[in-house]
């Protein structure tokens, strides 16, 4: 529901929005409650350097949050090939560099195959996971040895669906809790060459798609208040 009746959105309503690139999930959750005045909370966490579909539910939808949350995911992005970084995509500054020459066609869409099914992923030690009720990469950030324990996820679908060396696109479908960061980091590992996310789109949740959401731009334009002439 994209209404610009203020009342339907403190009342209940669903909003799909397009993440802009550098904005926090909270970000858009912050603006849009600014301009609506409703309750609100989001479906699904989406670091700043990701883009696409995140759910944002207002009023008596919020109690439909965990539901939206669980249900399956698509992503599309690049994995950049021949180095890694601490957080596993671009906030970091690449480090551990070895040769990609060798690596062709074959074995990127093989080095997918064992990524399908149930498998168990360690999540990245820069990540909003909580130990003692603080973010972990809080405590990345200081140096302090943080431990994570892998988690039991499910990836339907991994495909490469285009290579431009070092940078391989791809599109996932996977469900709740898959860290695709994790994905890139792996995904280098079993290449031998290392990896990282260099861009990041969630395409769908469940029967949810991007192409059904609002940009944050006509959002803030159709939900501001009318200028009047003394203003």
């Amino acid at each position: 529901m994209q209404t610009t009746d203020k009342t339907q959105y403190q009342e209940g309503a669903v909003i799909l929005v397009n993440k802009p690139l550098t904005w926090t999930s909270f970000d858009v959750v912050r603006k849009i409650r600014n301009l609506t005045k409703a309750k609100i909370g989001h479906a699904g966490t989406l670091d700043p350097l990701a883009t696409g579909l995140l759910i944002c539910c207002t009023g008596k939808m919020t109690k439909k949050i965990n539901e939206y949350q669980a249900q399956e995911k698509e992503y599309t992005g690049t994995f950049t090939l021949g180095a890694t970084t601490p957080t596993f995509d671009k906030e970091s500054e690449p480090e551990n560099f070895k040769d990609i020459n060798g690596i062709d066609e074959a074995t990127l869409k093989a080095a997918t195959e064992g990524f399908l099914g149930e498998i168990m992923q360690l999540p990245p030690i820069h990540s909003a996971i909580k130990q003692n009720g603080k973010p972990i990469y809080l405590l990345a950030r200081k140096g302090v040895d943080v431990k994570v324990e892998p988690r039991k996820i499910t990836i339907s679908e991994f495909e490469i669906t285009k290579i431009e060396l070092p940078v391989v696109h791809f599109r996932v479908v996977c469900s709740t809790g898959t860290y695709i960061r994790s994905l890139a980091n792996d995904y280098g590992a079993v290449l031998g060459c290392g990896a990282y996310l260099s861009s990041l789109c969630r395409t769908r949740i469940g029967a949810f798609r991007l192409e059904e959401a609002i940009d944050m731009e006509t959002f803030i334009i159709a939900n501001s208040a009318p200028k009047t002439d003394n203003q």
